[in-house]
């Protein structure tokens, strides 16, 4: 309680002081309104415009058309405030519409294009409203106010048209250039890999399979061949031994009787010849092999040819001097052999050829497939950039297309500029409530300011305090008559002088309002 009873006492001396001091207060607080309804009054009257514009989304869809994310919305709009608010474009619009007479007469055209720039225009994004954003313009004249708005608008849908057009156009041409560039290095590439694949096509790893199975074909029929020659060779023996018994026996015939036991006796030398030949073929084939058959077959011509030159010696001495019909059938044939084994030597020689590079083309499929790798190891990201850069240049051709025809994304005005009808400084009521609350603040502040200033003694306990002497009595202000009739005049000239100021000032703000200088 004791310490609550200072503070309770402090507060009622300062509500006292303010109390006693409501003069001067009010004083203040009409002298604040004075001013703000001046300050109001005396500001020039400044109009705003404002025209909201939307981003359209393009009618028709194109596959990763230039422009068409969302997200990009706020940087197109940046770009595109830069270039309608370049220095050439606001000087053309300031020129057109005739703004900062004065000002550019007094300063260099390039601060009245700052001063426009930072000041008067704003572009801002209405994030509230999805795609949308507003130009706004503030000026003296509410006419010209739209107009440069409504320009500032139109400047807006042309730049985009323009920077869109442009974006798809340079698109379209990188495009085409990287794609020309790619199509020659595949054309480069598949040109190589086709002439390596004509050059080494049989060394292939893909023909190595048909390799083996040809190449085990022709080994099957060189074989063939080789068994073919040597039933040949074999024949041709028999058939030169029989040949050249004929002919001795031939040569011989009138001779003597012991020439027949000789040609008797080649004979017998000649079969036992070809039955030593069966033996050793026998050992090798089987009976029923073609040279098995065809030498059987030509030992029992011997051993007939055998028999009947035993029973025929008469007729041989009779027919000697007739040309032997046998010996020519066998010179024939073994002519006809001669010429059998010449192609089928050649035959086989071919085969062996055959057989040498078939061999050689599946020693190289290694290495062949090996320098086939190294050639295609690029190949297929080539032709994968290839596909993309084809599919991204048709995109990039349809989206210059609708850009030409004005059918991409592109802005849209949603509400033009409007004329104006009030200035934009503002309501009254908000600077009467600052001015109020000003001179309140300001006349409270200078009597208690006052108030501590004064080193004077008010009360007994600040005596008591100071001086260390105990007061005994206080005695109040004593005021004579004169004294309080001086002072009911003063008070009455104060609050007559404080109700005519704000009488006055209510009829000032009451005239301003009928002639619409003040906003309520």
């Amino acid at each position: 309680m004791e310490k609550e009873q200072p503070q309770q006492e402090i507060f009622k001396r300062y509500l006292n002081l303010i109390f006693s001091r409501h003069k001067f207060i009010s004083a203040c607080v009409l002298l604040a309104v004075s001013a703000g309804l001046f300050y109001y009054i005396s500001q020039p009257e400044i109009y705003q415009s404002r025209a909201s514009i939307m981003y359209q989304q393009q009618r028709i869809n194109v596959s990763r058309s230039m422009g068409d994310d969302k997200r990009q919305f706020d940087e197109m709009v940046k770009t595109i405030s830069q270039q309608v608010l370049s220095r050439n474009s606001l000087e053309k619009i300031i020129k057109e519409n005739d703004l900062y007479s004065g000002m550019r007469q007094e300063v260099p055209i390039e601060d009245v294009i700052e001063q426009m720039r930072e000041k008067d225009i704003v572009v801002r994004l209405e994030k509230d409203r999805g795609s949308v954003f507003t130009v706004s313009f503030k000026g003296p004249d509410p006419r010209r106010v739209v107009r440069v708005t409504n320009s500032l608008a139109a400047r807006f849908i042309e730049e985009n048209l323009q920077l869109r057009e442009e974006r798809a156009s340079e698109t379209a041409s990188y495009i085409q250039d990287e794609l020309e560039m790619a199509k020659e290095k595949l054309n480069r590439q598949e040109a190589q890999m086709r002439d390596y694949k004509q050059k080494h096509y049989n060394e292939m790893p893909e023909q190595r399979s048909a390799n083996m199975s040809r190449l085990n074909a022709l080994q099957e029929q060189y074989q063939a061949v080789q068994g073919n020659i040597n039933e040949l060779e074999n024949t041709r023996f028999l058939v030169a031994e029989q040949l050249d018994l004929r002919r001795k026996i031939q040569k011989k015939s009138g001779n003597s009787g012991d020439f027949e036991a000789e040609g008797a006796g080649e004979e017998q030398n000649s079969l036992a010849a070809a039955r030593n030949r069966l033996q050793q073929l026998l050992t090798r084939y089987k009976d029923d092999h073609p040279a098995v058959k065809r030498l059987k077959k030509r030992i029992e011509q011997l051993e007939s040819e055998q028999g009947e030159m035993a029973a025929g010696g008469q007729d041989q001495e009779a027919g000697s001097g007739i040309p032997d019909s046998r010996a020519g059938q066998l010179a024939a044939q073994l002519k006809k052999i001669d010429a059998s084994l010449k192609d089928k030597r050649r035959e086989a020689e071919e085969i062996r050829k055959k057989i040498a590079k078939y061999e050689q083309w599946i020693e190289a499929a290694p290495k062949r497939e090996a320098e086939w790798s190294a050639l295609t190891r690029d190949y297929g990201k080539l032709k994968e950039y290839h596909d993309k850069l084809l599919a991204q240049s048709l995109s990039a051709d349809a989206s210059q297309s609708l850009e030409a025809r004005q059918k991409g994304s592109q802005f849209k005005i949603v509400d033009s500029a409007y004329t104006p009808r009030t200035p934009m400084k503002g309501t009254f009521s908000k600077i009467l409530l600052v001015c109020l609350a000003m001179g309140l603040a300001a006349g409270a502040g200078l009597v208690l300011g006052v108030d501590l200033m004064d080193t004077s003694f008010k009360r007994a306990n600040e005596i008591e305090a100071e001086l260390g002497v105990p007061v005994v009595c206080a005695l109040p202000l004593i005021v004579t008559r004169k004294e309080q009739k001086r002072n009911r005049i003063k008070n009455a000239a104060w609050y007559f002088g404080l109700a005519a100021w704000l009488v006055a000032l209510s009829a000032a703000a009451l005239y301003f309002w009928l002639q619409g200088d003040i906003i309520i």
